[in-house]
């Protein structure tokens, strides 16, 4: 700290010390708690400066500047407010509302947009611009993504975190002047470019120029269809995020006022993805020794997480062989419910509705996969709800969930570890794997269940892990692509040799993921003190679990016994693995 330079300034008439460096957003904020409106600016991506909402005036200067990419100066003196700038902000924003469509009423993202909350803060009362408005269609070519252009603001955060934290570069703007638009290269539909479907656009846009394919209306058809039998599982991370859309504080788990709710809107039977993630673990963990014994195909790269695996089918088909061939958790309970569950209710799999709530976009998009249909092609997860979507179900509906008293999971495909709940947060399905391997290698349960070391809500770890005097596991963590590519880059060139990777497409994993609930308020995409939240409410369930590894759940060894055979045997493949292989750009329709 004695190293850095302060500067002395004023802001608004107070004088104020900072570091060189910083912003003029950042130091009015920090020093003076003036909060200066802003679209295009996030603190975790590059700075834009192309909304000029954030416009201050600085003393000698003849012009407004954007405060959120200025840096402060010796001497500088600055007005963050005055009628003047609060015109020039109001005009702003009235020019983009003239240019945007009037439906918030109906707009998936009414009451949580940032344009609407900024139009009110700054006094837009009515729209005074009357003439040409761009014109674009909706494209939802995407089993995950729908793009309207007509409510982009070109503040090009979707491009940024595409960029910036996903690494793929699928976005970028399009055209010229009035007709300037957000898409894929060369106007591509999102379907025919290279988008791996993860949904971070969605997390990132102020508006709703992005937004989730919704299958909300399946779902109520399915409810009220008296010849279906209508049943839902829920993901580890779920249960630690709902809670935000009822006014619950971040990171409070909700695990089972969520199954009372889900109960009450109709369905018929309520498992726990989490059941299926202690059953990925038996199979992948088995996977892994058998790897480890013959020295083949290592690194093991998991594959629980949808945009990781498309992403890796895109971009690095020569690490095919290295993937895990088990399902997702959530495509092994589908799997299950489709093949084990319907014949011991005596019922036609097609008359059993599942449906899967997932953090996760693109999810929407691997329930599609033919590998993972049934033999005739249909989806055997028939709808993919993400938690936002889960959320609006449930307040539709008229139901508090934060008043409800707490239900229990249906058996036995409710039944889970501690070491299932973890996960939902980056690292967790790697700990959770650890834990039976050293059992099984060892012969006894880990000392310490808890491997701190692969915890990596940071975004990317690499470490070794000791086992016994004979065997030290090196092991690498990633979540958010771009990280995931730093590992993946030593691979391919030989620079580092691991024996497992756990890689997580997006920030934090899935408590991150793509359909989570936007960010409530005093948070912020992308916002790590939001992801360690709901990262350690997971991680006290696991504490308070019982039974902490996935080897030890006696319905997982129950089912073994009853239907599965031996981990890793043939009914197991034919029903838990399945298979990747290159992907072009164009996806399934």
């Amino acid at each position: 700290m004695n190293n850095e330079k302060m500067i002395n300034m004023i802001i608004d008439g107070m004088p104020v010390r900072v570091l060189q460096g910083t912003t003029i957003m950042e130091a009015a904020e920090e020093t003076i708690d003036v909060h200066i409106p802003r679209l295009c600016y996030h603190p975790d991506l590059s700075l834009a400066g192309s909304c000029r909402v954030c416009i201050v005036e600085v003393k000698g200067v003849d012009f407004f500047m954007a405060s959120c990419c200025t840096q402060c100066t010796e001497g500088m003196e600055v007005v963050t407010n005055s009628p003047e700038i609060r015109q020039a902000r109001r005009d702003i924003v009235e020019l983009l509302l003239d240019n945007h469509p009037k439906e918030c009423q109906v707009c998936e993202r009414d009451s949580n947009c940032e344009l609407q909350t900024l139009a009110y803060s700054l006094g837009v009362r009515e729209r005074l611009f009357e003439g040409e408005r761009k014109d674009f269609p909706v494209e939802s070519s995407s089993r995950s993504v729908v793009r309207n252009p007509e409510k982009c603001i070109l503040c090009g955060r979707c491009v940024r975190v595409c960029d910036e934290v996903q690494g793929i570069h699928n976005l970028s703007q399009q055209g010229r002047g009035f007709l300037t638009h957000v898409g894929p290269g060369h106007c591509a539909d999102m379907d025919d470019s290279m988008c791996i479907q993860c949904g971070q656009c969605i997390n990132a846009c102020p508006t709703a120029a992005f937004i989730e394919k919704r299958y909300t209306d399946d779902v109520w058809a399915a409810l009220a269809d008296p010849a279906k039998h209508v049943v839902v599982h829920t993901a580890p991370s779920i249960r630690a995020a709902i809670g935000e859309g009822f006014g619950m504080p971040p990171g409070t788990p909700a695990t089972g006022k969520m199954v009372t709710a889900l109960r009450r809107l109709g369905f018929d039977a309520v498992f726990d993805t989490n059941f299926t993630a202690d059953l990925t673990i038996i199979e992948e963990a088995t996977e892994f020794l058998h790897r480890l014994e013959k020295g083949e195909h290592l690194p093991l790269l998991t594959s629980c997480s949808p945009g990781w695996v498309n992403y890796l089918e895109r971009f690095y088909p020569e690490l095919i062989p290295n993937a895990s061939s088990c399902r997702s958790p959530m495509s092994m309970l589908s799997s299950l419910l489709k093949h084990y569950y319907a014949p011991k209710l005596g019922k036609d799999p097609k008359d059993v509705f599942v449906v899967s709530i997932m953090p996760c976009t693109a999810k929407k998009f691997e329930a599609r996969r033919p590998e993972l249909c049934m033999p005739d092609g249909s989806p055997e997860t028939d709808a993919v709800l993400t938690t936002r979507e889960l959320i609006w179900m449930i307040q539709s509906y008229g139901i508090d969930m934060a008043n409800l008293p707490d239900g229990d999971f249906d058996s036995p495909l409710g039944e889970s570890s501690g070491a299932a709940d973890i996960f939902g947060t980056t690292g967790g399905v790697l700990e959770a794997a650890l834990r039976m391997a050293v059992e099984t290698v060892t012969g006894k349960p880990p000392e310490n269940l808890e491997f701190e070391d692969v915890r990596a809500v940071e975004g990317l770890r690499e470490r070794a892990l000791k086992v016994n005097d004979q065997l030290t596991l090196h092991v690498g963590i990633a979540n958010g692509l771009n990280n995931a590519k730093t590992l993946l880059d030593k691979v391919v060139s030989g620079e580092k040799e691991f024996h497992i990777i756990e890689i997580m497409a997006c920030p934090g994993g899935c408590i991150g993921g793509g359909g989570q609930p936007y960010p409530p308020d005093g948070y912020r995409i992308l916002d790590k003190r939001l992801l360690q939240k709901r990262a350690s409410a997971l991680y006290d369930i696991d504490r308070k679990k019982p039974i902490r590894s996935s080897n030890h759940n006696p319905a997982i060894q129950a089912l073994y016994d009853e239907f599965l055979g031996k981990p890793g045997g043939e009914k197991a493949h034919e029903l838990l693995h399945t298979h990747y292989a290159p992907r072009l750009p164009r996806g399934i329709r």
